[in-house]
């Protein structure tokens, strides 16, 4: 038989059916129509609801394994865990006990030392309670917003402090929510105690509104100051009460050009996590207020007015 005389086309006995192109048009345009129904009509909806419950069984089944691993495995590394966390309380817990058999004696020798030096008790400052509301909505300042105000007896430049350390500042009051502005901002100074050395310095918010740290300006560059040191309020502001952790050295930079070193300071309060805090009444309301000056003789003979 000449080849030009095959068919191509297949006999009749296996045709069964509509064409392949016929078949691929149809589908085609069946997922199409599907698709777009699904899309603006959710005609699909009741039925993807169907398949989906009909199915979630075997997607249980086959999740428990992994689910089983992931448990076990988490299991173990929370024995651990706890396990480590437990043997450091124990040691914190030794350390507080050992510190607090000698609170009585130490409070009994600083009252008898006060009573010898005729110096006047500390001041402890009315606490308040409050929360953190949301941050101030102001990039270039380092705010938050708390839920008392001046209908709960909050003040303006009363200190506020959390669980760590001093946290800002109240600087503006209304009725039910009042602003506290946070020691990092390039607007607070705030006067510190090293704890380790006893100098006293002044830390200000570094002028980066971004960077969350504090510098400490105006020391020498031969300053006695290590890294990890801890500064706590002075006191001598009248605003702060003192004693009060605020920050930790984190770096000294000593330059030759310069006759003061450039210390940058971390807060030890959580500045972005903080959400209950104590807002304490001012110092200054407590604190004696400085005699009027009294004008000597001399000072009058020489011409000075009162």
């Amino acid at each position: 038989m000449p080849l030009g005389t095959l068919d191509s086309s297949p006999p009749p006995f296996f045709r069964q059916g509509p064409s392949a192109l016929s078949k691929l048009v149809f589908f085609s345009t069946l997922a199409v129509l599907l698709m777009v129904g699904d899309a603006r009509f959710r005609v699909t909806q009741p039925l993807r609801v169907l398949v989906a419950s009909a199915i979630y069984p075997l997607q249980w089944l086959a999740l428990q394994p992994v689910n089983w691993f992931h448990g076990s495995s988490q299991y173990f590394e929370t024995v651990s865990s706890s396990q480590h966390k437990e043997a450091v309380a124990q040691y914190q817990l030794g350390l507080q006990s050992q510190r607090a058999l000698q609170v009585e004696q130490l409070t009994l020798e600083n009252v008898r030392l006060r009573a010898l030096l005729d110096m006047r008790a500390r001041i402890s400052p009315p606490a308040l309670a409050a929360q953190v509301l949301y941050d101030a909505a102001d990039p270039y300042a380092r705010k938050v917003i708390i839920d008392k105000g001046a209908l709960a007896a909050v003040l303006a430049g009363a200190p506020v402090l959390d669980e760590a350390g001093i946290l800002g500042q109240v600087t503006r009051v209304y009725p039910l929510v009042s602003e506290v502005t946070l020691v990092t901002d390039r607007n607070q100074v705030i006067p510190v105690l090293n704890v380790r050395t006893g100098a006293r310095g002044l830390a200000f918010g570094e002028s980066n509104s971004r960077s969350g740290a504090l510098e400490l300006r105006f020391m020498d560059a031969n300053a006695d100051m290590v890294a990890g040191d801890l500064l706590t309020t002075s006191g001598v502001d009248g605003v702060y009460p003192p004693g009060l952790p605020v920050a930790r050295v984190l770096r000294i930079e000593r330059r030759a050009d310069s006759a003061f070193a450039r210390i940058v300071c971390e807060p030890v309060a959580k500045m972005s996590s903080s959400l209950h805090v104590l807002v304490l009444h001012p110092q200054d309301g407590q604190v004696p207020k400085r005699p009027p000056e009294t004008v000597t003789p001399a000072a009058v003979s020489r011409g000075v007015k009162p």
